[in-house]
């Protein structure tokens, strides 16, 4: 194994998968990657209950091929999401259903990894962004975008009232609004 310290520490735990079969290293890559896999997988054009098959089919594959992970080619969140796509487009040929644009296969693309860090570095700054949320707040706003649960759907799980849940909700996201205003802006 090529030394730690030149990798992400995704890349690190999919090395740990890779050479040691480290299901500790698995699971870490699990929690990490299967809610962003899921909406990607949405924002692509799959129904949540599609997005969960194909997330589930992308991380056993990941176990099964873990062999074949070279951080010299191509860094995990890369081959990661590729391996997604390819996999979304394989249910959506079996389905019948048309291709979004973005999924259509171009011969030769690969994933540009200026774009994928970026991703990554944006998703560090959501994810610290959350924590400095109220605990309510954060956990209506990850119900309704990371859960895909509606605001009924919440209710009857928390027991909250509508309006309750709502102002948590618009509450969270003007602080979050605020707190990454700049995360886009050239």
């Amino acid at each position: 194994m090529a030394p730690e310290r030149d990798y992400s520490e995704q890349t690190q735990w999919m090395l740990a998968v890779r050479d040691a079969r480290d299901k500790a290293a698995f699971a870490r890559l699990f929690d990490f990657y299967a809610p962003r896999l899921k909406g990607f997988a949405i924002r692509s054009g799959a129904d949540p209950s599609q997005a969960e098959e194909i997330v589930q089919d992308v991380m056993l594959t990941l176990w099964r091929k873990a062999h074949l992970f070279d951080p010299e080619r191509a860094q995990v969140s890369g081959w990661i999401y590729q391996v997604t796509r390819n996999r979304q487009i394989d249910m959506m040929r079996r389905t019948g259903r048309a291709m979004p644009e973005e999924l259509k296969h171009e011969d030769g693309h690969e994933p540009d990894p200026g774009q994928i860090l970026a991703l990554e570095q944006e998703a560090g700054k959501l994810k610290q962004a959350l924590e400095r949320l109220k605990p309510e707040q954060r956990a209506m706003i990850e119900k309704a975008y990371l859960g895909d649960l509606t605001h009924q759907e919440i209710r009857a799980e928390t027991g909250l009232p509508l309006g309750t849940i709502k102002s948590r909700i618009r509450l969270g996201l003007e602080r979050l609004r605020h707190e990454l205003k700049g995360l886009r802006e050239p």
